[in-house]
């Protein structure tokens, strides 16, 4: 009889082959399953997109026919912008990061911010012209306020407002917060107020939670005075899928399968009202440089006014926005303005018309009010003789002579007849 420890040794052999021939076989799992959170970045897009529905709504080459937002200065407050991408090309500045304070942002691994970038300023030269920005003549300045991360990730207060700040600092002249926070903040709060008084325009996203399972939160900075809230529609003009809804939202813009950039290259379709946001802060850098004196107040205003109509509610706010009638419009403030100085007329001498008027108008009173008593003392008179009249007689026509009875002539005359005491 053999040993068995032999043929436990050739089985063990045999089973540790199997499981290295398996290894070996079954392909790997994808990167992204196996990477942590920061080093999952988005994989490149297509090199075509047919069509965009957004650029039709929004009248897009009309709007690059009369401005293309030249001169101006779009920060984009997200998970940075991908300075790489070729038709973002040098219109990317190398931004700042205020998630770990290291270095700029002009890289993006998640892809949210180049996605916005892309739908502001990016180019038709060497890419899908369908993606074209709807500003493309403005430069992006990125500020990373948000960790990338494949399951999604927020700003905190601290980053949004240091990246508010920052981009004031760098000299924006329009700012796009492409998502919000669901908290107040006094910090946030106070960077806004500094960003507006040096003229500063801040788009905001109202945010994607919606929905009833989401309870619609307050969305910050977008629920602050002065912020242009921004929700999202889809090509039919109906609310986006979870865009919030509230006194904070002020316009919509297209927010569903948009063509847009993708980071490292390629054009993929985005949604939310990050790329929402991304529309309104490029129609507000139009305005800015075709009239660089405006107000962030201003361009607000201008924005709302000239906005397409909507189906009324809170998730549409004015309508959906129009660049190309912002840019063409002339509003007149309906504020009081003092008329120019001009010299008063003289006031004519009219003391004898006006004395004519009023011997004219009071002869018409007196004759008036004498005919109406002279017809109500008639009346009077009329009520006081008045008695019911009979109806006239009928004329009626003699009544016929009735014939009197025939003469019976068999009968005996009463002469010649028997009397009762002859009769037998």
């Amino acid at each position: 009889m053999k040993s068995a420890a032999p043929l436990r040794l050739s089985i063990i052999a045999t089973f540790s082959a199997v499981a290295a021939l398996l290894l070996t076989a079954t392909p790997a799992l994808p990167a992204p399953l196996l990477a942590a959170p920061g080093q999952n970045c988005a994989q490149p897009g297509r090199d075509r997109v047919s069509g965009s529905w957004a650029r039709v709504m929004l009248q897009a080459d009309a709007v690059r026919a009369l401005e293309d937002g030249g001169g101006t200065r779009v920060a984009v407050l997200s998970t940075g912008v991908d300075r790489g991408q070729p038709q973002l090309d040098d219109r990317v500045l190398a931004g700042a990061d205020t998630v770990d304070n290291a270095g700029g942002a002009d890289q993006d691994c998640t892809g949210t911010g180049t996605q916005v970038a892309g739908v502001v300023s990016g180019r038709p030269d060497g890419g899908d012209g369908d993606a074209a920005g709807l500003s493309p003549g403005a430069t992006i300045l990125p500020v990373r306020v948000m960790p990338d991360d494949p399951a999604g990730s927020e700003p905190t207060p601290g980053t949004l407002a240091r990246g508010i700040l920052t981009a004031v600092q760098a000299d924006a002249d329009v700012v796009v917060v492409a998502a919000p926070l669901y908290q107040d903040d006094p910090a946030l709060e106070s960077a806004v107020e500094t960003a507006l008084a040096q003229d500063v325009v801040i788009v905001a996203a109202a945010g994607d939670r919606g929905s009833r399972d989401d309870g619609n939160p307050d969305p910050y900075p977008a629920s602050y005075p002065g912020v242009l809230g921004v929700g999202a529609i889809d090509q039919n003009g109906r609310i986006a899928p979870g865009s919030q809804f509230g006194k904070y939202v002020d316009l919509v813009a297209p927010g569903v399968a948009v063509p847009t950039l993708q980071t490292g290259r390629g054009v993929v379709e985005a949604g939310g009202t990050a790329i929402a946001a991304g529309f309104a802060g490029a129609a507000a850098a139009l305005l800015r440089a075709r009239d660089p004196g405006l107000s962030p107040a201003e361009v607000t205003r201008r924005l709302i006014a000239t906005a397409s109509p909507a189906p009324t509610g809170p998730a549409f706010g004015a309508g959906v926005v129009s660049p190309y009638a912002a840019l063409t419009a002339r509003l007149v403030d309906t504020d009081a303005r003092d008329l120019p100085a001009l010299e008063p007329a003289a006031i004519p001498d009219d003391t004898a018309e006006t004395r004519r008027r009023s011997i004219a108008v009071t002869a018409a009173v007196i004759t008036a009010a004498l005919v109406t008593a002279l017809l109500l003392v008639a009346a009077a008179i009329r009520r006081r003789t008045w008695r019911p009249g009979l109806p006239p007689r009928l004329h009626a026509p003699p009544e016929p002579v009735e014939p009197g009875p025939p003469i019976m002539l068999l009968d005996t005359p009463p002469a010649t007849r028997p009397s009762a005491a002859s009769r037998p």
